[in-house]
This record gives structure tokens, C-alpha cells and sequence, in this order.
């Protein structure tokens, strides 16, 4: 895949969460019972960032876990038919039954990785609510799912791909368009 376009920086990226970031918080009412669940791998660091800059400006510390939905996949005997899935495991250091539960993932595409965190969240605990915040959404949904909070909506075509690097995996915060 080659690299088409960057459509977000690192300071557009910066923006997008500290704006989402007061979304959460203004239409919680605030910080309490919110829980930031973010999806293996990218989604964990956005949760953590939205969690720092809620926790600046409520100073109240906000609880993040993390959840791995290898198991919980539909696609799972398509992507490796042969080969035993790699599981790494979920940590989510609260109780979420009665809390909001804000899923957190960096690109949503057709919806299936959310249904599979959801699932796998339902195992953890009963969550008053959940809630969703991505940092793309790309648009081609297949399941009735839609975030709640997104930094920016990018439309792409089937054949483009949304690539989310962050400085804590990818060593650059950037959005880019890849095209096949």
C-alpha cells in the first residue's frame, strides 16, 4: 500500500482529543463513574491521553483499562485459519458493572471490532452505559454502530486505508490515507 495522504498531524491529532476529551466530560456531567476502555492496540494509547487532559481539567484522576477482543472476532478463522489466535490479555483495574464505560479505538471502519469489544466487555461486568470515541471514522459501516465522540471524520473509498500512527507504538502521531 502506498501512502496517498497525511490528513491529520500531530498537533491535529492533539486538538481532536482535547476537544473530545471536554466532550466526554460536558455531556457526563463530569468525570464520575466514567470508565475509558481502550481496544488493543491504539485504542489504549487515546485512552490514556483523553484520560490525562479529563483528569487536567476536572482534577479528578479517570480509570482506563484495557481490552483485548482477539477471542471475541468474527473473522478470526479468516484471518489465520491455521495458526492459534494471539491473546494479550484485558486489564481493567475497576469494576465497570453500574459505570460508564467509554470504549475508545483510533479508527472505526465497519463496526465489527466494536461489536467484538462490546462482547468481550458484557464478560467483564454490566456497564450502566456504554459509549463510544474513536479518533477516524472512515465510514463503510456493516453494523448498526455509531461513535459517540469522534475527532474527525474522514470519507474514504473501499480501496483506500486509514492508518493511525502514535507516538507510543509508530514513534510519529500521525493520520494518514494509504491507497492499494
Amino acid at each position: 500500500m502506498k501512502q496517498k495522504a497525511v490528513v491529520m498531524d500531530e498537533q491535529m491529532i492533539r486538538r481532536a482529543l482535547t476537544r473530545v476529551s471536554h466532550e466526554i466530560v460536558e455531556r457526563n456531567k463530569g468525570v464520575e463513574d466514567i470508565v475509558l476502555v481502550g481496544i488493543k492496540t491504539r485504542g489504549i494509547y487515546i485512552a490514556r491521553r483523553l484520560a490525562e487532559k479529563m483528569s487536567q481539567f476536572e482534577g479528578k484522576a479517570v480509570a482506563v483499562g484495557e481490552l483485548d477482543i482477539t477471542l471475541y472476532r468474527d473473522d478470526l478463522t479468516l484471518q489465520s485459519p491455521d495458526k492459534e489466535p494471539l491473546v494479550k490479555g484485558s486489564d481493567i483495574p475497576v469494576d465497570v458493572t453500574g459505570r460508564k464505560v467509554i470504549l475508545v479505538d483510533d479508527v472505526l471502519y465497519t463496526g465489527r471490532t466494536v461489536r467484538a469489544a462490546m462482547d468481550a466487555l458484557v464478560d467483564v461486568g454490566r456497564p450502566a452505559q456504554i459509549q463510544l470515541a474513536v479518533l477516524v471514522d472512515r465510514g463503510h459501516r456493516e453494523l448498526p454502530i455509531r461513535a459517540d465522540y469522534v475527532g474527525k471524520n474522514i470519507p474514504t473509498s473501499s480501496d483506500e486505508r486509514i492508518v493511525a500512527a502514535l507516538l507510543e507504538v509508530d514513534h510519529i502521531d500521525e493520520v494518514s490515507i494509504h491507497e492499494r
